[in-house]
């Protein structure tokens, strides 16, 4: 292959790793439009950003965390928390008054563990896996059942249709409008990157990391109890198993949507664009009348497909380090 072809080359895969989420989306779209009956609908298209929009907060919250080359496990049992808490609340508080203290929750969960994280320096996932645990058992301990909302104005008024949209996914979409703005267009945000990508080069430069980290993981505590508790007020009514199978949605959303594992690279809409893609692969397939089993399974060979092209990429780019291009075509030249 010559000079020109390689270069070719390299800027396609570059171009398909930057927009690999996008890339997916419109794979999914296309294939599921052509094999899947009623897939294009306007009401299935609104069924696909519901699904999609249950898990965008807590995604965004997971999304930042990682960002900072953390991880955070217990993003599914705080969305239960804050879910339980501003139906079970609402009663005594109203809807205002239960959703702060739900949101007061989840910050309190996050910065206890960005403060075990940065202060006492154990690993994040540990640290996050030990509270997803303990949230977890606290909810069965406090209630185990279903509770049902006193007050079903607030739902209707979530779920009421606009189109092809509802409330509650205007809601969840332009939070991920606010956070996106938010760490690419603010000192803060931006250094969320920085410390991501080189923690030792960020305290250098002045930046607190410890506050930080902290900040980060009581945002995603802030970001998951919020999730929850838009579900729950949406669908009048909260479970103790709300938040049981978002981890993993979330994990592969945000690791399709291009967040590097190592940190310092990523963003909150290409998880936004992987959540709608995931959610349209499985709403397809159920259009399809696939069991859930086939459903699993096809979320997680597209989750391990992203994570084959990644460590692909990675050994290309290891590989071609050094390299002196200009050396490469006299040697291929020859004398």
């Amino acid at each position: 292959m010559r000079e020109g072809e390689y270069r070719t080359a390299d800027r396609l895969a570059a171009m398909a790793y930057r927009y690999r989420a996008g890339l997916l989306f419109a794979v999914i779209f296309g294939v599921m439009a052509a094999i899947a009956p009623n897939f294009l609908t306007p009401g299935n298209f609104r069924g696909i950003l519901k699904a999609a929009g249950v898990n965008v907060p807590a995604a965004m919250g997971f999304t930042i965390v990682l960002i900072c080359g953390q991880l955070d496990l217990s993003v599914g049992s705080v969305m239960t928390m804050g879910g339980m808490a501003v139906v079970a609340l609402q009663p005594e508080l109203g809807w205002a008054g239960s959703l702060v203290v739900a949101l007061a929750l989840g910050a309190a969960a996050g910065a206890a563990n960005g403060l075990l994280v940065a202060k006492l320096k154990i690993n994040s996932f540990i640290v996050t896996l030990g509270m997803m645990i303990i949230v977890k058992n606290a909810i069965l301990m406090v209630d185990d059942g279903t509770i049902p909302a006193e007050s079903y104005e607030l739902s209707d008024f979530l779920q009421m249709s606009l189109g092809l949209v509802t409330p509650q996914i205007l809601v969840t979409f332009a939070l991920m409008g606010v956070l996106a703005v938010f760490l690419k267009g603010t000192p803060v945000g931006k250094g969320f990157y920085l410390m991501g990508g080189n923690a030792e080069t960020a305290w250098y430069s002045g930046l607190h990391v410890d506050r930080y980290t902290i900040g980060a993981f009581t945002l995603s505590g802030v970001l998951s109890a919020l999730g929850g508790a838009l579900v729950a007020m949406s669908e009048a009514v909260a479970s103790p198993t709300l938040g049981d199978s978002s981890l993993m949605v979330i994990v592969a959303a945000v690791i399709i949507g291009g967040t590097s594992m190592e940190g310092g690279k990523g963003g909150v809409i290409g998880t936004g664009v992987a959540l709608v893609a995931l959610a349209a692969l499985i709403n397809g397939l159920s259009c399809r009348g696939a069991g859930y089993e086939i459903q699993l399974m096809a979320s997680g060979l597209v989750l391990a497909s992203v994570i084959l092209y990644d460590a692909w990429t990675l050994h290309r780019r290891e590989q071609r380090r050094g390299q002196r291009p200009d050396l490469l075509k006299e040697l291929r030249a020859g004398p």
